[in-house]
Formats: C-alpha cells, structure tokens, sequence
C-alpha cells in the first residue's frame, strides 16, 4: 500500500508541462487535489507542442499562407501589390510573441489554480520520491508527461546546421535555396510547406509509397499529392535515404542511387518516446521493447501509483490525445470517472489544403473484409469554399453497409482540421450518416460540404449528381 499522504509532500505530481501534464495538473485542481506540483525543464510551460511545435509551426504556416495569398490569390480579389518583399525576422518575432503569449497564459493559470510549478530536470530516487536539482519531492501520485524527441537517424546525426530537426527548421534566420526533407509526414510536409513558399526550392523524400501516413485513402492521397506539387513541392516516395555528403542528400530506389542537392536537411521520419535521464528503474518501471512505458486501462504503470500519458505510452503521437489522456488520468487518480475514446482521435496535417482523417478509412475497411458505404463530396461544388479559395478536395465519408454507422471520414481542403470535428462529434454517440445528413448546417459554410458527403452515402446529396 502507498503511504497515508501525511507523509508525502504533494497529493500529485506531475513530470511534463506539455498539452498532457498541465492540463492533468489543472484537471486533478479543478477536482478537489490541494497539493499538486507540475515539473518541466523549460522555464516556461507548454513542452514541445507550444514552445517549439505545434503552435509556432502554424504561426509560421498562417504568415506564408499570407505570402502565398498575395502572390497567387491576390490580384483575383482585385488587390494588387508591387515590391512584395518577406520579412524574414519579423515574420520569426510574430512566431515567437504567440509562444510568450500563450505560455505567460498556461502561467496565469497554473499561478490561479494554485499548481505549483517546478523548473528542472526530474530523476526518480525511488517509487514515491523525485529528485529536481538538489531538491526532493515525494508525492502520492505521480504522472510521466515527459512527450517525445525527434528520431534521429544514425547516418544524418542532427548538426544543427546542415542536418536539422524540426527545431532548427522553426528558426532559420534564412530561407534556404534548396531544402530537402526527409519524411513526407504531417512535420515534413508542413515545415517543407512553410519554406517553399518563401522561397526554398523543396524535395520531400519519403520511404513509404505515399506521402500523408498509412491512414489516408489513395484517392486522398493521390489528390494531395498533385496540390503540393503543384505548389512548387518535389515528391519522391518509395525513396530509401542512406547518408549525406558534399552538400547532396543520397537515398536509393529500387537498387538505383539518388541524389539531391541540398542546403539544408530537415530530417522528419517520426519521434521517440523521451524518458531520458528518469531513471524509472529507480521507480520499479521498465520499458517495453519499443521504448514505450506500458500501461493499462486507466494508464497505470507496473507501479500503480505511477501513470503515464502522451507520447510515453503506446497510441498516436498528438496533443489531442495526451490532452485527453491527462485530463482521464486525473479524473481517476481523483475516483471519477474519466473517458478517453482512444479509436476516435483525429489526424491533421496543417498544410493547404489541409488533410484530416479520424477513425477508419475506406482502403482500410475493405482490406478488413469490411462491408462499407461510401459518400464523397467536393468543395468544387460549395459556393463559400470558392469564396475562401477553398474549391480544392473533399470530404469522404465512410458508413458500415448495414447499420449506416459512422465508421471514418477522410476531408481534404482548407480547413479540414476545423471541419472533421463535427463527424468526430457524431462518432462519438455512434451515429449514423444519416443523422450527420441530417443535422442542420449554416449557409453558406464550407461545412455544408461534410452534411452532402454524408447524404451521399446514401446518395440523396442535393449539390451532386
């Protein structure tokens, strides 16, 4: 048994101030834990995903979609510009006054909630006790929040200069001529999106035979694939990479040699599970064999008092989910009843158009011996997606033969990431494509485009044949 907590010094600890560990921290407060510490090694609050992921990467994204706009979009809406120039450092110091906006916010509101934040590296001295610098903390409850690190590959050693991880590529005070990126996944494509159209002459390089991840249909793939190349993005798929030297990327398809000239290498092939430097064998805690900590149900370690969340532990690598995950954890460390629906987390790559996926995909269902209906759907014929410069794509919506339940939707177009909620939403209570056909949407939205899709199942779609 755990000791009584009058021996302990916090009713919760947490390890990790990204998505996953603040929003347990702030969670188990809302519920009633008097003493809760929160440990990170950044000064500041949010871990990779805030301070140098997700949300400068679409800060990023959202100012070279102005550039794009004005170059390509502009004169259609009669705006016409001369001498448009990019302002490289401004552009970086607009990412960077979002980052200290929303860190000082997550402060704000760990300061409020009375959660106390520890600044440092967290090491286990045993199954109840951490050691941060020279100072102790034991606690009841603790929780690994510690994310994830980019993999590195052992023939392109990140140097921080010509080999980059996604870090450096969120910081480059130049745009590089030509920029090869090595992983056609959801970092790759976006950072690969962002340098493009500001210039960068850019090469995705990618292993598998598509780009988008294994998720994603071929007849989404496939129409993703033409938008980005016809962006100015270079697309090699099926492309084992092998090593750099004299400023060329080298990789191999089919036993033929490849090379590509290259500036700067941003190497974007996944993330790994970070628990460096923990010492969980202190805690009685081993990893698996893929160098996950394993859990069960409600994210208990071998030692039940330990949980662990996010990208620690096995399932998709995102925010959303760790997100989800601690706020679950938290409901149980605090005897309610969390929820996670681990089977209904949504995918998105942020580029234009953008790529959402949640649940199962037609190619997948049909592998499965899946019986499936199918209703597609194009912003070509959705008058605010003209309006938007959003015509591109599609929404696909995938339903089980006989129940007519939801079973995936694919969306490709300008901000899928936004519209896939709502078929996540239906998912939820296990509804039908009849029921999101039938659900009222405002007009004119671009969301009219997911209520036809849905109708199209059972192809009652009014705007299509």
């Amino acid at each position: 048994m755990s000791p009584k907590r009058t021996c302990m010094d916090y009713d919760l600890i947490v390890i990790g101030g990204g998505p996953g560990g603040y929003v347990c921290a702030f969670r188990a407060a809302q519920l009633g834990l008097k003493k809760i510490a929160l440990i990170d090694k950044r000064p500041t609050l949010g871990g990779t995903c805030l301070n140098v992921g997700c949300i400068p990467s679409k800060a990023l994204l959202a100012s070279s979609e102005h550039v794009a706009f004005a170059q390509k979009h502009a004169a259609e809406h009669g705006l016409t510009f001369s001498g448009l120039t990019v302002d490289l450092p401004a552009m970086l110091k607009k990412k960077e006054s979002i980052v200290a906006k929303m860190t000082g916010g997550l402060a704000a509101l760990a300061k409020a909630r009375k959660v106390e934040v520890v600044t440092g590296a967290a090491q286990f001295l045993d199954a109840h006790t951490l050691a941060v610098g020279e100072r102790k903390l034991s606690a009841r409850n603790i929780v690994i929040a510690t994310g994830s690190a980019p993999v590195e590959l052992p023939f392109l050693k990140f140097d921080g200069q010509a080999i980059i991880s996604s870090t450096e590529a969120l910081a480059l005070t130049e745009v590089p001529k030509k920029l090869v990126v090595v992983g056609g996944g959801a970092i790759g494509l976006e950072l690969g999106s962002v340098w493009a159209r500001l210039g960068a002459e850019v090469t995705i390089v990618e292993f598998l035979p598509q780009i988008g991840g294994p998720a994603a249909d071929a007849d989404v793939v496939r129409g993703y694939t033409r938008s980005l190349q016809a962006q100015g993005l270079k697309i090699e798929v099926g492309a084992k990479v092998t090593g750099f030297k004299d400023g060329q990327l080298l990789a191999e398809r089919d036993g033929k040699p490849l090379a590509f000239a290259a500036d700067k290498v941003l190497v974007s092939v996944g993330r790994r599970p970070f628990t460096d430097g923990l010492a969980l064998d202190k805690a009685g805690i081993a990893l698996a064999a893929n160098g996950r900590i394993g859990v069960d149900a409600q994210l208990r370690t071998s030692a039940p008092h330990i949980r662990a969340i996010g990208d620690v532990v096995d399932g998709p690598m995102l925010a959303h989910k760790a997100e989800e995950d601690g706020a679950a954890v938290a409901e149980w460390i605090a005897g309610k009843a969390g929820h996670i629906n681990w089977d209904l987390m949504p995918a998105i790559i942020y580029t234009d158009p953008e790529l959402a996926t949640v649940g199962l995909g037609e190619d997948a269902a049909k592998k499965a011996g899946r019986k499936v209906k199918v209703g597609k759907f194009n912003f070509a014929a959705n008058a605010r997606a003209h309006a938007n410069d959003g015509a591109e794509g599609f929404v696909k919506i995938i339903a089980d033969a006989e129940t007519d339940t939801i079973l995936g939707a694919q969306i490709l177009g300008k901000n899928a990431g936004e519209l896939i909620s709502e078929v996540v939403t239906h998912m939820e209570y296990s509804g039908s494509a009849e029921d999101l056909a039938r659900t009222i949407h405002a007009h004119p939205t671009m969301s009219e485009a997911v209520k036809e899709a849905a109708a199209a199942v059972s192809k009652t779609a009014i705007h299509a044949l």
